[in-house]
């Protein structure tokens, strides 16, 4: 049996053998560092590293394991986080070029959290600008490639935690996601990540500047090699925020069940509103059939009681609402007037969008109504499912696409174009409803592209998601290093 090299473990893996010390934290960021070196070049996932100060912490992780002191679960690791949180003294640019400067001068909470347990973070990830886009590029950092083919997307907004993961330059990762941002580049990727529920993980330090409120349906989670691992990272980053949790705390129950056959589970392959590829379909299916034959209960057309256009139009425009605040006067100003310009069937996803940017607060308050009551439908939904397992986007990593606007680009479905916004649907169907998902490798397409199936759970129902992906990771299929990065 060939035993997995040290950049392709699993950070579990990797937190024991720096516990018993099989290796030491000063080597085990020099074989990442190593591994930076070789690859990142032809990737450029990490875009900013502080070797020195990783190389200090290290050594002073080593000391006090050698001395026998206690240890965190993560002590010594090194890992790497994206670009957008706040971590002292590095760029906190979200890839806008205006912000080429900011530095930050404080950690986000989740960062904060991740030192406490003893983590080294050594550098910071790559993302579109402004996180928005599906793809990982910017004018300040350039373009992150896909290690399973660089003339594709390695997913956004995580995209370079993701391609850092699967090309072995990183031990764990955290990322954000409002649009399947965490969940899109794992799947890009081939590698692990988890949407936790709704305010499970404080989002303080994980804003622009002049931000201090958390936005709506954004969380922060991790991104890993391992479902073990994003396990292992919940229980380090949920928590509240420093004000809230003076009187309350996160308390996730356990996993409904921790065998296959004990599992009831609902499968949706595709949707009208959001076709998926058959290459896609084909690799969700295979699963479900596995999880059957194991003794799961799996049902193909269980849903909830809920239309997926209204559903998906209700999100585009609490989405497009949440990401309005980066408006400028002017361009709020611009838009007013452009939405007052169109027609009224006009249902474009540029219409949408720009209505939701200007959206008054009354309208606002009617989606959020709706969002809630279609939250409740789902909650009823889980009380005959454990989860529904889903895609996490419409078809594997797309070719690079970098010019004019998202809402203009195209991807291929089925042999046809489709726009790229369509697939926001599989974004939204469980984030727009507070709902956690984990999105956990299961095969590959014909043309040797990852396949990540979502997996949506009931809200705090985290570990309900994360114990099947281990179950899978288990039984069924697991990390597979691209070819190129051994």
């Amino acid at each position: 049996m060939i035993e997995t090299p040290w950049h392709f473990r699993s950070a579990t893996s990797l937190a024991e053998s720096l516990r018993l010390g099989d290796i030491s934290s000063r080597e085990l960021l020099e074989h990442f560092i190593a591994r930076i070196d070789a690859h990142n070049p032809g990737l450029n996932a990490i875009i900013h590293l502080q070797v020195e100060a990783a190389r200090s912490a290290a050594d002073a992780a080593d000391a006090r394991r050698d001395a026998g002191e206690t240890l965190g679960p993560l002590h010594g690791l090194p890992m790497t986080i994206k670009e957008s949180f706040e971590l002292e003294g590095t760029p906190n640019t979200w890839g806008i070029p205006a912000l080429r400067d900011n530095i930050s001068e404080s950690n986000a909470d989740a960062v904060e959290r991740l030192h406490e347990a003893g983590a080294i973070i050594f550098g910071k990830t790559n993302v579109p600008i402004y996180l928005a886009d599906w793809q990982s590029y910017n004018e300040i950092y350039g373009t992150t490639n896909n290690p399973w083919d660089l003339t594709r997307s390695p997913g956004g907004s995580s995209g370079g935690s993701a391609a850092a993961l699967a090309s072995g330059m990183t031990g764990l990762e955290i990322g954000s996601d409002i649009g399947a941002s965490i969940r899109n580049p794992a799947h890009y990727c081939g590698v692990y990540g988890h949407k936790p529920t709704y305010g499970v993980v404080s989002y303080r330090g994980h804003s622009l500047p002049s931000s201090k409120s958390p936005p709506d349906i954004s969380v922060a989670g991790p991104l890993a090699r391992s479902a073990h691992d994003l396990e292992l990272a919940m229980g380090i980053v949920s928590g509240a925020d420093p004000i809230d949790r003076q009187g309350w705390k996160i308390d996730l129950p356990p996993p409904r069940a921790t065998r296959i056959e004990d599992f009831r589970i609902a499968v949706m392959l595709t949707d009208p509103v959001s076709e998926v590829d058959q290459a896609v379909q084909v690799q969700i299916s295979k699963l479900a059939d596995f999880l059957g034959g194991q003794g799961a209960k799996v049902d193909f057309k269980a849903r909830p009681d809920i239309d997926t256009q209204r559903a998906f139009d209700v999100y585009i425009s609490l989405l497009r609402a949440a990401t309005s605040r980066r408006q400028t006067e002017e361009d709020f100003a611009a838009n007013c007037n452009i939405v007052a310009g169109f027609s009224d069937d006009d249902q474009s996803y540029y219409a949408k969008m720009l209505r939701a940017y200007v959206v008054g607060h009354r309208d606002w308050l009617g989606l959020n109504e709706e969002r809630h009551q279609m939250r409740r439908k789902w909650a009823a939904f889980f009380e005959d499912y454990d989860v529904l397992l889903c895609p996490a986007a419409a078809s594997a990593a797309f070719p690079h696409d970098q010019e004019g606007e998202r809402h203009e680009r195209t991807i291929a479905v089925n042999g046809h174009e489709v726009p790229t916004t369509d697939q926001l649907f599989w974004a939204g169907y469980s984030c727009c409803f507070h709902l956690p998902g984990t999105v956990a490798p299961v095969g590959l397409t014909p043309d040797g592209l990852p396949v990540g199936v979502q997996i949506i759970a009931p809200q705090y129902g985290d570990y309900t998601g994360i114990e099947l992906a281990k179950l899978i990771e288990r039984d069924y299929y697991s990390f597979a290093p691209p070819p190129d990065y051994a």
